[in-house]
């Protein structure tokens, strides 16, 4: 054959079952990059959901002593109260925040006007005419917007985001509470038969610390909500039931919690002027005090039996290793570790005897 000549095409022979199982395979591998990738918000909606239940779990024990109810209607009507519970307070916060953030870029002129007043720094912000460069800022504002889209889709992925996040730790939660015993049952027949009341000892110690812990912090919190929700309502401070919210939530987070709580409240304090600002940092500093040598001590510190030196240093390594849901675990995992020592030091574990 000489070189200028061509052989036959090549034909490429596809077969439908080689393409099927490449289709199969991509569609494994896919499915596996997102498992992979939804790893770690799983685990996270699992950790607090895992916390939920036991907060939740002794009032499920209550009704069944009360009702004589079995576990799955007691625990249906615990699950249903807290929905309620929760839908009405976030209306009751959402209405009022959509309202109050209309009237913010009304009230933040002002607010700028004041801060000429304050001292030291009062002259220099009325020299630089802030005023004027903020309201420039807020007229234009609706324009950027509409001109770059970012903001506001990375606004509606992150609530949407938290949305689906939610959901998906009361499914988890849910579950837990209402086959809780089952999953404990059947993980115990795991355990070799010579070791089970050793076990039993060791998961009611934990539930006992961590459940104690758990319900205590969530009264601590919704008391320093409470407290903070009234002080913003009797001040003015916009957008209240929100800090009242966000207080709540950040008063969870061990050591760090309170300057996370104070800061928003603070802020926004201070656009009704800097005497309502500084009436703010008075209530939260009073207040925080009155929480961490009273309230927290009786409530919380009873229930894990740690110095605040110990939960400093464990809330600081859970951050570092898990963020703020390692804050949430570190202080009572740690007290839980403290409580089964001393027990097998006590000889109530028969390794120990």
């Amino acid at each position: 054959m000489s070189s200028g000549e061509s052989g036959p095409p090549t034909r490429i022979d596809l077969d439908t079952r080689s393409a099927l199982n490449l289709a199969i395979a991509f569609a494994v591998l896919a499915i596996t990059v997102w498992f992979v990738r939804s790893v770690p918000r799983t685990l996270t909606a699992l950790a607090i959901g895992g916390l939920f239940a036991l907060a939740l779990n002794p009032l499920v024990e209550l009704v069944q002593r009360r009702t004589r109810w079995s576990r799955t209607p007691a625990a249906s009507l615990v699950l249903l109260g807290f929905v309620l519970i929760f839908a009405t307070a976030l209306a009751l916060i959402t209405v009022p925040t959509i309202r109050q953030v209309r009237d913010l870029d009304d009230d933040i002129p002002g607010v700028v006007d004041d801060l000429g007043d304050l001292p030291f720094v009062g002259d220099r912000i009325s020299e630089d005419d802030v005023h004027r460069d903020v309201e420039e800022w807020l007229d234009d504002l609706p324009e950027r917007l509409s001109g770059d889209d970012t903001p506001v889709v990375d606004a509606v992925g992150t609530i949407a985001d938290g949305i689906a996040a939610g959901f998906l730790t009361i499914l988890l939660a849910a579950a837990l509470l209402l086959d809780g015993e089952n999953l404990a049952r059947r993980a115990r027949r795991l355990v070799p038969s010579h070791r089970r009341d050793d076990a039993d000892r060791f998961a009611q110690l934990v539930y006992e610390v961590v459940g104690k812990y758990i319900a205590g912090s969530l009264l601590v919190a919704t008391l320093a909500g409470t407290v903070m929700l009234s002080a913003s309502l009797v001040l003015g401070v916009p957008l209240a039931p929100l800090v009242g919210a966000w207080v709540l939530m950040t008063n969870l987070i061990p050591q760090i919690g309170g300057l996370l709580g104070a800061v928003p409240f603070v802020l926004l304090g201070a656009t009704q002027g800097a005497g309502t600002a500084l009436a703010c940092i008075a209530i939260f500093l009073v207040y925080q005090n009155i929480e961490n040598h009273l309230i927290q001590p009786v409530i919380v510190g009873r229930a894990v039996s740690l110095t605040p030196p110990s939960t400093m240093v464990a809330a600081l390594v859970g951050v570092s290793a898990g963020g703020v849901v390692g804050a949430l675990f570190a202080v009572p995992l740690l007290g839980a570790t403290k409580a089964v020592y001393l027990a097998a030091r006590e000889g109530r574990f028969s390794a120990s005897r």
